[in-house]
This record gives structure tokens, sequence and C-alpha cells, in this order.
């Protein structure tokens, strides 16, 4: 098999190290002494107020954006709006210009009956020669043509008036429904500057109490560390008193004794004691002196036994014991075998 060199995951090494940098931040915070102790982490607080005002601006932005596509919306809503109506207008006026040009009354098949032969079909053929199938009115054709044509004509009068009416309120309704789409966006629009000025109250609001409370908490903190200065202060100058009328700086003797309990004697404190008072000096000198006087009475009495024995022992050599046994006496014991 061949050994194959796969691209490694740099994902979670990235992770690791993003999760590694984290955690010394966090150890950098906590283990600060100075931060610690003042219990205010300045850093943070800075970061805190610039995404603030970083998100302020970037919805202040968007809310521009937004109010610039609203007015583009409208502007294009009322553009088309006017198209729609000029195309409507554009289309009437072709239309009326269709029917005038091309569907007059004068070029109709019956042109020659209602408008008198004027711009009728001229036939150049002569009238004797044309047949039956030339013929276009007959008799008893045109009975109550007139009562019909006037009846037409009312028909007509009243189909446009009735189309006209009907254009009209089409029209009024138009209007009525842009009139209300305009009222409608009006009403958007100042609700939607409500809406922003509220926000904006509301964001003020937030903002004042948080300055407020961001006072509070100056004054508090500037309170307790004057408190903790004037309690340093008090422990300082206590301790100072204490130093100056300890027994340390008063060379009090007494302060290095210690007085235990039973039988046993009290223990002098080392790292306490100052010498030794003039009293207990003369105690050492008199118990001296006396164990001087012991040590001369002694010595007297020794001496004094000393010259006894002396005097003993010559006597016992000189008078109790005269016969003295020479080497000849002892020689003469365990000579032989037997």
């Amino acid at each position: 098999m061949y050994k194959v060199d796969l691209p490694l995951d740099q994902s979670i090494e990235n992770a690791v190290e993003r999760r590694r940098s984290a955690e010394t931040e966090r150890k950098a915070r906590i283990f600060n002494t100075r931060l610690r102790v003042m219990g205010l982490d300045v850093s943070a607080l800075d970061q805190q107020v610039q995404k603030k005002k970083h998100q302020q601006n970037m919805k202040i932005q968007r809310d521009k954006a937004f109010d610039k596509l609203r007015e583009y919306h409208d502007e294009a809503l009322l553009q088309q709006d006017i198209d729609e109506k000029e195309k409507q207008d554009t289309l009437q006026a072709e239309l009326t210009q269709y029917w005038a040009t091309h569907q007059c009354v004068e070029d109709s098949r019956d042109a020659d009956l209602k408008c008198g032969l004027k711009g009728a079909f001229s036939s150049t053929t002569p009238e004797g020669k044309l047949g039956p199938a030339s013929m276009t009115l007959f008799q008893g054709e045109d009975i109550g043509e007139e009562q019909m044509r006037r009846e037409q004509m009312k028909k007509t009068d009243r189909d446009l008036r009735a189309q006209k009416e009907d254009n009209e309120r089409k029209h009024v309704g138009e209007k009525q429904r842009e009139m209300i789409v305009n009222k409608e966006l009006v009403l958007q629009d100042l609700r939607g500057v409500q809406l922003h000025a509220l926000d904006e109250e509301c964001k003020k609001a937030t903002r004042i109490a948080l300055d407020n409370y961001n006072h509070a908490l100056t004054a508090e903190r500037a309170e307790r560390l004057k408190e903790q200065h004037r309690r340093e202060e008090m422990e300082k100058r206590a301790e100072m008193q204490h130093t100056l009328t300890s027994d340390m700086m008063t060379e009090c003797a007494e302060a290095a004794e210690r007085e235990l309990g039973g039988r046993r004697a009290a223990r002098v404190l080392v790292d306490r004691w100052k010498g030794m008072s003039p009293e207990q000096l003369s105690a050492i000198h008199r118990e001296r002196e006396e164990q001087r006087q012991e040590r001369e009475r002694q010595h007297h009495y020794n001496m004094q036994l000393a010259r006894e024995q002396q005097e003993h022992q010559e006597f016992l050599n000189k008078k109790l014991y005269t016969n003295k046994p020479s080497k000849d006496y002892f020689h003469q014991f365990n000579t032989s075998s037997r």
C-alpha cells in the first residue's frame, strides 16, 4: 500500500488554539491582582462601551437604509401608478384615434342611407345594368327606421352615459383606493417615525440609566476605596501605637517571662528578653557569694581532713607497724612443686 498524505483538518487546531487563547485571557484577567482587588475590569467595560456604540451605529445605519428603501418603494409605487395612468390615457387616445380614423360613420356600408350618400361608395356601373343582386333598399324595408334609429341613438347615448359613469366610478374608486393607499403609507411612515422616536427615547432612557448606574458604581467604588484607606490608616496607626507602647520598645523585663501551669517554673522567652533586672543581678551576686563561702568552708574542711589522715598514716607507718617484712620473707614461699 502507498502512503497517502491526507490534508490536516485545520478547524480542530483553530478551535483548540481559540480555546487556549480564551483560557489564557481568562487566567490573566482572574489572576490580575489589581483587577481582583479593585473588582472592576476597565478594559472589559471599555470593550462593552465600544460594542454598544457599534451596535447603535449599525442600528442607525439599518434604520436609515430601511427609510431609504421605504421611500424608494413609495416612489416606485407612485411612479407605477403614474405610468399606469399614462398608459391608460395613451390607450384611450389611440382607441379614440382608431375609431375616428378607421371606424367612421361615413365608411360604413349604410353610409349612403345615414349620411345622404356623403362618403358612400359610388358605383361606375349604370343603374340600368344593375341586377337584383345590387339592390340595397327594398320597398317596405325602411318602415319605422327613423324610430329605430332614434331608439338606437338613445340606447347608444345610454350606453355611453353608463360607460362614462362606470369609468367615472372606476376612476373615483381608483382615486379612493389610491388615497387609502397613500393614507396607509403616510400612517405607516408616521407609525415608523413614532416607533423610531419611542425607540430613541427608550435608548436614551437606557443610556441615562446605564450612566447613572455607572456613576453609582464609581461612587460606591470610590467610597469603598476611601473606607478601605481609612481602615488601613487606622490599622497602621494602631500598629504604630502598639509598637511604641509594646514591651519590646519599653524593654519591660516581665514580658520575657511566661507562667506555665502546674509545678513547672516560669519560662523565659528569648525573643523578648532584654537582660536581667538589678534585683536579679543582686540575687545572682548574693548566691555566688554564698557559693564561694561554701566552697571555702568545704576547702578548709578538706584540708583539715587531709592533715588528720596524714597524721594517722604517719602514726601507722612509724609507730604501729615498725617490724616490716623484707623480700626474703616473701621469697621462702612456693619454692618447690610439692
